[in-house]
């Protein structure tokens, strides 16, 4: 079965004892926010609360806050899948010759089946409106500084203004009043640069937000993925099935057909307002900056809308899962173009952004260095600050082999990178100055002689094969 929605998310999670319902009533302001985090930090279960204080609207949160949780949202365990299939596709030939063409239908029908589906109408449409109010919706306050309510898991969509291709990015969203937003879509992001083109065109750019969805188009709409492929049909590839799409009713845009809510409008990058401070991912307030605004101009939604939301602060909280997801799923992309990669970890106390460990198959003196800088030209992996790497026998997802390898193979002087004034994550609270600072490169693998290592390298403790196997054979004697 593939999961359509939210509501078929939740039975999932409800059959795998991954969900509780709280019937007690509870407050968008400030005290959801703590039970999520509670419950993240606890590695507790999603939790639906069905009774919020002023709303009729339940509140789905945490719904992706465990590994096993994405495996069922996204129907999958081995996530790698989603990067191979993008790979796959790059590499298909478009065969010459009717006869070729036809041998080639099964692997071309494989590809069209993830393509946008397009309807005349959905569940999101079953009631429209051009009077429509955020203070309708059980937005949430998460931390006592904040400077208000804000979105924080709104799939943002827009249209490349020139090339039309769609896009989804997740922004957080302060409320100014019912019907103005600020949306903070941060200068490196694609929803920011469609708003600069519509600037220099003295437009304002039609945008929805989106509120639920199948788990596979949340995912999309987080993921980095390559530029120019449309979000919607890399949610398609992720999930094998082509995603059901109406267009809106005071807009332009196509949005999923199965979301809960759909808030249609525009962002006008000539209307500058104050944003922030919000307790954000990195466990610090952002500081007060000037993002552009969001009129609301009408809404779609189901008779009987779920609002999912997520909640951030210092780490690890359910945002961390999802990056070990993308981390994973874009694995087969890197190694497209760096083979020697053999695998790739973002550690989630990290935030993202923060540090990246990567393991190659070193072939070459410099080698280290040429995947660093590969890497830091990357797409979104150009904010990371920090890249560590490693040998291929050292395991990327344990710091404590890490941490060997940079304490027993790296050098201070001879092996550590540092790259002044490059692009920086706008939420980093070191770099000085907002969008730029520093790069740090650790290269931990051996060196050899053709990188002027002139002592003997020494052996590694190892254990020997005749010993481990006698142990092996003779361990449940021991009764240990």
């Amino acid at each position: 079965m593939v999961i359509e929605d939210i509501h078929d998310f939740i039975s999932e999670l409800e059959k795998n004892n991954e969900l509780k319902r709280v019937q007690t009533q509870v407050d968008s302001n400030l005290e959801i926010a703590e039970i999520m985090r509670r419950q993240m930090y606890s590695n507790g279960p999603a939790i639906l609360f069905e009774n919020i204080k002023d709303y009729q609207m339940p509140i789905l949160a945490n719904a992706f806050g465990s590994m096993k949780r994405l495996e069922i949202g996204l129907e999958m365990t081995d996530f790698k899948e989603i990067g191979q299939r993008i790979v796959e596709m790059t590499k298909m030939d478009i065969p010459s010759g009717i006869l070729n063409k036809i041998k080639k239908l099964p692997e071309l029908s494989k590809m069209t089946e993830s393509f946008p589906k397009f309807e005349t109408s959905g569940p999101v449409t079953e009631i429209t409106s051009s009077s429509a109010s955020f203070d309708d919706l059980p937005i949430l306050k998460s931390w006592p500084n904040d400077a208000g309510r804000f979105i924080t898991l709104g799939l943002v969509a827009t249209n490349h203004p020139q090339t039309k291709i769609r896009n989804l990015g997740v922004y957080r969203i302060q409320i100014l009043d019912g019907t103005h937003a600020l949306m903070h879509w941060q200068k490196h992001k694609r929803g920011a640069h469609h708003s600069e083109i519509s600037k220099d065109k003295g437009e304002k750019i039609p945008t929805a937000i989106i509120i639920g969805g199948d788990p596979a188009t949340i995912f999309s709409s987080i993921a980095p993925v390559p530029e120019g492929l449309d979000k919607f049909l890399f949610a398609g590839i992720t999930r094998k099935k082509g995603i059901k799409m109406v267009k809106c009713k005071t807009i332009d845009l196509e949005v999923p057909a199965n979301a809960e809510i759909v808030l249609e409008g525009y962002v006008d990058p000539q209307d500058l307002r104050d944003e922030g401070p919000f307790g954000d991912h990195t466990g610090y307030y952002t500081p007060v900056e000037p993002f552009p605004t969001f009129t609301l101009t009408g809404i779609m939604k189901r008779k009987n809308p779920i609002y999912v939301t997520t909640v951030v602060g210092k780490p690890i909280l359910e945002d961390a899962y999802i990056g070990k997801v993308i981390e994973q799923s874009f694995l087969p992309l890197i190694r497209m173009f760096h083979p020697e990669v053999v695998d790739f970890s973002m550690p989630a106390a990290g935030w993202f952004q923060g540090l990246a460990i990567i393991s190659i198959k070193k072939r070459y003196p410099g080698q280290a260095k040429k995947v660093m800088m590969g890497l830091w030209g990357m797409g979104q992996l150009s904010l990371t600050k920090m890249f560590v790497v490693v040998d291929e026998d050292v395991n990327v997802h344990d710091m404590n082999e890490v941490i060997w390898a940079v304490t027993t193979r790296a050098d201070a002087a001879r092996d550590t990178v540092i790259i002044d004034n490059t692009p920086t994550d706008t939420l980093d609270p070191a770099s000085p100055l907002v969008n730029l600072g520093s790069k740090l490169g650790i290269d931990a693998t051996q060196k050899t002689s053709e990188e002027g290592f002139v002592r003997e390298i020494q052996k590694q403790v190892k254990v020997d094969t005749e010993t481990k196997n006698l142990v092996d054979s003779k361990w449940a004697s021991y009764g240990l």
